[in-house]
């Protein structure tokens, strides 16, 4: 992370809600993107996609059937989870056991679709998201699939990161230290974006969604196009209540 980077933190609408929603495929950057964003902002930060495979380690820990979708749908109602909403550190328990790295590992990468996939899991898990926000005054960044859509489709500001399928791949790879072939890499980024985009579309921007393609872009630089984003619709915003 460059200097740059860690010396620049803003407040923008202090004291009045603003949630920023960030959408996007699998290696498009939305994790690192968006807690660098949170931090930048003074924002708390929620990785939604956390979540969902903190979801897929208890079920795989406790063998329950990933196809059987009410015996994951009660998984999800009994997850004792604790997860980070600051972007200055990382953690993620499943009751009590520290599980940050084992939610990364391949196995739970292949599995995480079934659970994301499941209605009614996805349900209980966007009622706690959402609990999430309204904790946190309704000032966070939320990224994952189907936020700017379904878990804060008021959000103020709603954005779809993407890039193409050989820089998500080359940075995926680069992003696990090169520790899983080409074959495990698409499948932890293309077949898993197939398989979630059957219950939700996170490929195409909605409408009143800003899509911003860092397939060109590094890092500090995608950080800095996502907060010309905020910058410019918040700034459009007050003008327009003014």
């Amino acid at each position: 992370m460059t200097q740059e980077l860690i010396e620049t933190v803003e407040i923008l609408r202090p004291g009045k809600s603003l949630v920023v929603a960030i959408d996007g495929p699998s290696g498009s950057g939305k994790s690192s993107v968006s807690k660098e964003v949170a931090r930048r902002l003074k924002l708390a930060y929620l990785d939604t996609g956390a979540m969902y495979r903190a979801l897929t380690w208890l079920c795989l820990d406790s063998g329950t059937d990933l196809d059987d979708g009410a015996a994951v749908e009660a998984a999800a109602e009994n997850l004792v989870l604790e997860i980070s909403t600051s972007p200055l550190e990382d953690y993620v328990r499943v009751g009590g056991t520290d599980v940050t790295l084992a939610i990364r590992e391949p196995a739970i990468s292949a599995a995480v679709s079934a659970v994301a996939t499941t209605l009614g899991a996805r349900t209980e898990l966007i009622r706690r998201q959402r609990e999430l926000i309204k904790k946190h005054h309704h000032r966070m960044v939320v990224e994952g699939r189907d936020i700017t859509t379904v878990v804060a489709p008021h959000a103020e500001v709603r954005m779809l990161l993407t890039a193409s399928a050989e820089a998500r791949l080359r940075r995926r790879g680069i992003q696990l230290g090169g520790s899983q072939n080409a074959e495990q890499l698409a499948a932890q980024v293309t077949l898993r974006d197939a398989k979630d985009s059957t219950v939700v579309n996170f490929t195409r921007a909605a409408d009143g969604v800003v899509t911003l393609d860092s397939s060109e872009l590094d890092f500090a630089q995608t950080v800095d196009a996502a907060l010309g984003i905020v910058h410019g619709i918040v700034n459009h915003q007050a003008l327009h209540r003014d």
